[in-house]
């Protein structure tokens, strides 16, 4: 069951009341930036998952993004 528009504009009138209009920007500064760290916590975490992967795999990221030529300059440089 969703909310009538009534009920949501009830609800933001309480919110304007209790809050202040001063105190709501605040409010949702905090909710933004707590969003953003949340963000940033699964990225940091997605990308220490691939840290740990295999080295077959994280060479085999590494070819994928290196062009011909480089591949070949690296080869020179080894040899």
């Amino acid at each position: 069951m969703t909310p009538s528009p009534w009920q949501i504009i009830v609800v933001l009138i309480i919110v304007l009341l209790l809050f202040g209009g001063k105190k709501i920007p605040e409010l949702m500064k905090g909710l933004g930036s707590g969003v953003k760290n949340f963000k940033k916590a699964i990225k940091d975490d997605e990308e220490d998952s691939e840290i740990n992967s295999t080295p077959e795999k994280i060479l085999a990221q590494k070819e994928q993004k290196n062009t011909p030529e480089q591949t070949k300059k690296q080869e020179d440089k080894t040899i």
